[in-house]
Formats: structure tokens, sequence, C-alpha cells
């Protein structure tokens, strides 16, 4: 008699022949694991326990499957992505394509196909008994409404996504301003970052500005573009006038604005606090670079590997001295980690500040050094986390969101304590 293949059965099967098809046909694969994904329900369009919005079509996004499902893919190269694809004339999927990977997968090879495989055998096996797995939390949307909204001005438009909290406001809310990396989009980087959670606790409004693939192919913020790296034009005068419409339209504190980011989206931050430091009261970069560290694609890979960061950035220099808190993992393959220190020597240089530093672990083993700067009156200006065996991710979030680690001190809790505690 034949076997009957229960559902879950034929998904690891399929992916498994994918698996092997990669050694012999790279170009079947695509369709292979397409076909496996549609039949188990995971990818837009088909039924599945949790659905994610439409993505970009020009990107697959795999953080739509269950969290069952999920596991973190390989940082990509984020900040100057166009870089490495401007210089070859392709795309991302291109180059993904001639690494061995295909198109829609960037770095999802055979090895890693298999491993996905088992541990969806391994989750199947160990919820015998239980009729269905709990659905995910949705970490992006919590209680508050997630509003979409659109700003235009004479530099262009940008869409974007607004946490407003569900608990009434006691006067004007903080703001906080989400740059996201390459690749991603608002609603991603809001579930990576848990950021929402935490503004529904401290009562603030987080801004997330969204880069459409017109203005860069990666959805990378162009940061290294002289175009785009000064006051009143470009994509930062876009991102500033956003800002005060919000803080405008949804009772934002003016006195308490504050913008972050990771990678592309870091710099990006980095420039808006250089550019803008009456609008920005402290500004947070995760894994990024500080303003004015390349002019264009080739200086932005010198700058990405850590070769001129720091005289660019000290040229370059802020407007005004203004409160920092940085991220960098001392791994981080594809910023390197020096860009961390350039970040923070931008904004608090000329400073007579003294330095407290002191070493941490959290719970998962992951260590790290932080070093506090404190002005003449004993207040932290600026902090500087290195993040030990840390690679290109957001620290402490979640995997619910692309190029995020579960591991380390939580980013985003820092970031908002350092934020709340400015005065201006």
């Amino acid at each position: 008699m034949k076997k009957i293949m229960k559902p879950y059965e034929q998904f690891v099967a399929n992916i498994l022949k994918a698996a092997g098809t990669a050694r012999t046909d790279p170009g079947a694969v695509s369709g292979l694991v397409q076909d496996a994904l549609k039949s188990a329900g995971l990818l837009p369009g088909m039924s599945s326990p949790s659905q994610a919005p439409a993505p970009d079509p020009a990107f697959v996004d795999l953080n739509a499957a269950p969290a069952w499902a999920r596991k973190p893919v390989a940082a990509p190269d984020d900040a100057g992505a166009d870089a490495a694809t401007a210089a070859g004339g392709g795309t991302r999927a291109d180059a993904a394509t001639a690494a061995g990977g295909f198109a829609g997968f960037p770095r999802f090879d055979a090895g890693k196909m298999a491993d996905w495989a088992a541990q969806f055998k391994a989750f199947q096996a160990g919820q015998a008994g239980s009729s269905a797995a709990p659905a995910p939390r949705n970490l992006a949307a919590e209680p508050g409404e997630f509003l979409d909204g659109s700003f235009s001005d004479a530099a262009g438009t940008r869409a974007y996504r607004l946490y407003v909290p569900a608990r009434a406001a006691a006067g004007p809310r903080p703001l906080v301003v989400m740059l996201h990396g390459c690749t991603q989009h608002a609603q991603d980087f809001a579930a990576g970052t848990t950021m929402n959670a935490l503004a529904e606790e401290h009562g603030c409004l987080v801004l997330y500005p969204e880069q459409p693939r017109s203005a860069n192919a990666n959805g990378c913020w162009n940061w290294f573009e002289a175009a785009h790296q000064g006051r009143e034009a470009g994509e930062p005068a876009i991102l500033a006038g956003m800002t005060r419409e919000v803080l405008r339209a949804h009772g934002g504190d003016s006195g308490r604005v504050f913008v972050a980011g990771l990678s592309a989206g870091g710099a990006m931050a980095a420039i808006l606090g250089a550019a803008y430091p009456e609008l920005y009261a402290a500004v947070g970069v995760h894994s990024g670079l500080a303003a004015g560290s390349a002019h264009d694609l080739m200086s932005a890979l010198n700058a990405m590997k850590g070769t001129r960061g720091r005289k660019a950035a000290a040229k370059h220099g802020a407007a005004a001295r203004l409160p920092a808190i940085v991220f960098h993992g001392d791994a981080d393959a594809t910023v390197h980690a020096s860009n961390g220190e350039a970040v923070l020597r931008q904004f608090t240089q000329g400073a007579p500040l003294r330095e407290v530093e002191e070493r941490g672990q959290d719970g998962s083993g992951r260590s790290h050094t932080r070093t506090v700067l404190l002005d003449a009156d004993g207040r932290a200006v600026a902090e500087h986390w290195v993040l030990h065996g840390g690679g290109h991710a957001w620290s402490g979030g979640s995997t619910a969101g692309s190029y995020a680690e579960a591991g380390g001190p939580n980013a985003s809790a820092e970031m908002l304590r350092f934020f709340l505690a400015q005065q201006r």
C-alpha cells in the first residue's frame, strides 16, 4: 500500500528535493522552493497561520513564514549594497545566483534549506498531540494604531508607517524616528527591533519612513551620495520635513525628537543628527557610519571596510555636539566596527568628557563593553556599546524581522532609555 505523506512530511521532502537539485541544476531550484513554500502556505496569497502584508514583488520576504519556520539569514552587504551591484551591473538576486544561489532568495544555499527542513520536522515532532501551533505575536503592531502615511515636499515623496500608542497621552508625546536598513521595510524593521512594544510602555510615537526601490534598487537610504548628505536637500530634507509634519499632526513633543537607524539607516540617522541638531535631540546609530564617511560608491566601500571612516567623519564634523548612542558588533563583516567609534567622535569631538568603561554579559552569554561619556556635570551625553562577537544585526531584537538577533543587550530598550534621559 502506498504511504500517504502528511503535509509537513511532503514539505520536508520538497525542500530536500530542492537542496539536492541545487547541486546539479541551480537554475531549477527557485521554482522548486517556491512550489514547496506555496504548498505549505508560506508565501503571500496562500493560506497560512499568519499572513504579513504583501511584500515588494522583487523581494520574497521569508519573514511571512510562521515563527517555527523562521531562521535568521546572513546579513546583506547592507549599507553599501548598491555599490556592489552597480559595479557588476546587476541586482543582488543576480549576484546571489552567480554565487550558487537563486533569484529571490539571497544567500540561501542548499545546506541551509536542508537545515530549515530539519528544524521544521523537529518542530512537528515536538507538537505531537497538539492540533495547531500558537499564532506568533505580532511585534510590529502591538495594541496601538500602526498608521500608513505619506509625505511630499520639493525634494520628493516618501511613504511611512507611524505607531501611535493605545493609551491616552498625558501631554505631548516623544517621537522616535526609525530608519531601516537595505532590503527592509517599515513593518519588517518594527518587528525586528520591537520598538513599538517599548513605545507603548513609554507613550512614544514611532515613525518608520520607507525608502522606495525607485530611489534605490535595494531600498537603501542614499547615505553615500553628496546630494543626500546636507541640509534642506535630498533625503535629509524629506525626512526632516516628514518629522515636523508628524509632530504637528499627532501631538509630538518638539523638544523630545530622536532619530535612530540600522546600517544604511544608521548612516542616514547620523546625517540627520549632524544636519538638523535643532530638530533631533539625540541620535542612535546601530552598525552604521558617520556623516560624510563617503561621497560615492567607491568611497562607500572603503568606509565600510574601515579604511577612511574616521578621517572623513572628522573632516565633515557635526553642526553641533549632539547626544549619541552607538551600537556595533566587533565581528561585523559588512560595516567595520571602527565606524561606530567614528560616529561617536563625530558628535562629541572637542568636548571635555570623562569616559567610564564597563563590561557586561546578557542571559545568552553574549558579552559587551559599554563606554559612557560624561560631561562636567556628570551627565551621560554619549554611549558606545561594542558587542563582542556581534555581527551586522540589531542586538537584542526579534527574528520576526530581518537582520535582528535575539542575543546581546536590547539595543531598542537602551536607546530609548538614553533618549528619554536627554534634556534640551
